[in-house]
């Protein structure tokens, strides 16, 4: 159904408009849709790897692995029909003329047969201080249609999803309804046989999707095949009304759940139609803390009533919504521009919503918590070198979702399900089941860990104040501290955050983040009276940071620079972790260390940035920006150039990849990452600004 129009009729059709559209301010890998939690995430692939370029009409959205998610626009003008969104076979598809994205938005503008035009605004709304709000998994659709010729013309529009937004598995089968409720009409779908706490494909496997619009004068809505849905509109402008009660499997003549909105006679006035799109579960997280294993509910529930009373609320919180939204996207571009121009406003504008797109609010009011998905690497749950290099967003917009983020590890290990000395490296090896690791067995990474756990604790409380907050975990940040004082000098051989580079013993860039945990651990000492803690931390983080220099560095190269390995002359590296020393501002290394890295890392650039070390040719995204956030002005703006270029010109389709070859711009080593939180990390200049 899905993908033979594209190849053969939809693919022609968007080669003829392609020329006609511009992007602003890029044209991403893949376009932001529906993008709100691991399990609401739509997006429309662009690169040429998989994608069209960019163009709405002609091809299907689809979940961040490119499983597609169908959604369907139809637009009757004056009896001739056209697409404005996805493919369905048969039809002629509309001309896209511009597409632009801001923090929140994904806004397209389509010509209609050259008499209407329509846009389409996809808003993810992010409200980083207002959790009521963010704990919506919702996503707005809002479509405009105005004449483009000084005509009125006769206009119907019509919208559609498929089954397959309710599984991952096509042969799943779905069952669905539809409602009224608080002047709303609503489909609802879900997986027949739910199973709660699963996935496939990473689509999980319980829960309710809605898709909902006002009931207004002129709507009809119908659930049904797509072939005789879809053909019901073209026919008559109209849908029956009617439901399908032939509960089947998703590929069995694709059950689809539409709307038709006779919208009359159109002129210049703009008339206006909002969807609202979204997952409602109850349950969402399986969680080992305090009170042993136990199920956390999505943090909506302690605010509703019930996922219609929800649902209602999103929907007509649309004004607010997008005020709130709109003061959001020009915070972070004012910030961005005034920081390091337009080039790095394409970056952060467009981490925006895959940083939170991987978060959930769980919880209640009195106690809750942020669950993070390393999505697309592992899956693990609430990994802490995922949560390290997506934490400047967090930073930057509110530093209590790292203590959210961090609440559930604190809570697990104090609990005593954790039986080793270091930091675990997450809480589960698959979302949402966060429930640890009481055999000890996590992926081990424990300098890496303790390090970063350490750094993230003393900036929030550098932020937030909150000395109680280190109090109550004084206990254990010193077990952590102790570790760092026995590995961080010379790190065994094992894993640092780029485990997919493979192990090394006595890393340069390692060494450095745990030498730098030390110095933490003595400035929280200092913040909680604990003084001769205090001292003692920072005279071994003195000591280690000056026999560090004479291992990691090559002194003898022009410009010097840091090495791979200790003593490894002929190796280099992003040496990222000295971004951290400026975010905790400890000023334990010396300046001329900074000035070495500013002036050696553009005498290894290549056409897309700086590959992450000697032994490939990727790179990592997250770490160019932490390294570009503490260098000089012109090595800071040629990270960020090569980046916003790579947006710009990536094959790859997939959302926003971490890891990419600096020469090709496809993924790196051919590891597929996508979508994930790290690229948080773009924010990471603006994290020590804020």
């Amino acid at each position: 159904m899905l993908f033979y129009f594209l190849g053969v009729l939809g693919g022609f059709l968007v080669d003829l408009a392609a020329a006609q559209s511009t992007f602003t301010p890029a044209r991403p890998p893949s376009l932001p849709l529906a993008v709100k939690s691991p399990y609401l995430s739509t997006w429309f692939p662009a690169g040429s790897n998989g994608g069209n370029g960019g163009y709405l009409p002609g091809q299907w959205p689809s979940f961040y692995n490119g499983q597609v998610t169908g959604w369907t626009g139809l637009v009757r003008v004056d009896g001739s029909t056209f697409i404005w969104m996805g493919a369905p076979k048969d039809f002629e598809t509309a001309n896209q003329t511009s597409y632009e994205y801001t923090s929140t938005k994904s806004i397209f503008t389509i010509e209609v047969d050259d008499k209407v035009s329509l846009k389409a605004t996809f808003l993810s709304p992010l409200t980083p201080n207002d959790f009521k709000r963010q704990s919506l998994i919702f996503s707005y659709l809002q479509v405009e249609i105005s004449s483009l010729d000084g005509s009125n013309h006769d206009v119907e529009l019509y919208t559609d999803i498929s089954a397959e937004w309710a599984s991952g598995d096509s042969n799943a089968v779905a069952q669905w309804d539809s409602g009224t409720a608080d002047q709303l009409t609503y489909h609802k779908v879900w997986k027949q046989n739910q199973q709660a706490f699963s996935e496939v494909n990473d689509h999980a496997e319980w829960g309710n999707i809605y898709y909902a619009t006002d009931s207004t004068d002129g709507l009809t809505y119908s659930s049904g095949a797509d072939d005789d849905i879809r053909g019901s509109f073209r026919s008559n402008g109209k849908l029956s009304n009617s439901k399908d009660t032939d509960f089947r499997p998703i590929n069995s003549r694709w059950p689809v759940f539409g709307y038709a909105l006779d919208l009359g006679s159109v002129g210049s006035s703009t008339t206006s139609s909002l969807f609202s799109i979204g997952l409602c579960q109850d349950e969402a997280i399986q969680f080992l803390g305090k009170d042993g294993l136990t199920t956390l509910p999505s943090l909506w529930k302690d605010y509703f009533s019930d996922e219609l009373a929800a649902l209602s609320f999103f929907h007509k919180d649309f004004p607010n919504s997008s005020k709130l939204s709109g003061e959001l996207d020009d915070k972070i571009e004012s910030d961005s521009i005034a920081a390091a121009g337009q080039d790095y406003l394409i970056l952060t504008s467009l981490a925006a919503r895959q940083a939170f797109g991987a978060v959930q609010l769980v919880g209640t009011q009195d106690d809750h918590y942020l669950f993070l998905k390393e999505i697309s690497s592992n899956g693990n749950t609430q990994t802490i070198d995922v949560i390290f290099p997506a934490s400047p967003i967090f930073f930057y917009l509110n530093p209590e979702l790292i203590q959210l983020l961090l609440k559930p590890h604190f809570e697990n290990q104090e609990s005593g399900h954790y039986p080793n000395k270091w930091a675990m490296h997450d809480l589960g090896a698959h979302y949402p089941n966060a429930t640890g690791h009481p055999d000890g067995q996590d992926e081990p990474m424990p300098l890496e860990e303790c390090g970063n756990n350490l750094i993230m604790v003393l900036s929030y409380a550098q932020r937030s104040q909150n000395t109680d907050y280190l109090k109550q975990h004084y206990p254990i940040l010193q077990q952590w501290t102790e570790y760092l004082v026995e590995e961080s000098l010379y790190p065994a051989d094992q894993l640092s955050t780029d485990d997919f580079a493979g192990r090394l013993a006595n890393q340069t860039n390692l060494g450095l983040k745990g030498i730098i945990g030390l110095e933490a651990m003595s400035q929280i000492a200092k913040l909680v009276g604990e003084d001769a803690d205090a001292q003692n931390y920072t005279t071994i983080s003195h000591d280690y940071i000056a026999k560090w220099e004479d291992l990691g560095i090559n002194k003898d190269d022009d410009p010097p620079h840091s090495i791979l390995t200790y003593n490894n002359r002929s190796t280099h590296g992003l040496l990222y972790n000295l971004y951290n020393d400026r975010l905790i501002k400890a000023n334990l290394v010396p300046e001329h260390i900074y000035t070495q890295q500013s002036n050696f890392y553009p005498t290894i650039k290549g056409k897309y940035g700086v590959p992450l070390d000697t032994r490939n040719p990727y790179t990592k995204a997250d770490w160019e920006m932490f390294v570009a956030a503490i260098a000089s002005e012109d090595t800071r703006n040629l990270f960020i150039s090569d980046l916003a270029k790579w947006v710009n010109e990536t094959p790859t389709s997939r959302p926003f990849t971490d890891i990419y070859d600096v020469e090709t711009g496809d993924f790196g080593g051919g590891i597929g990452f996508m979508a994930r939180p790290v690229i948080g990390g773009v924010f990471a200049l603006l994290a020590l600004t804020a």
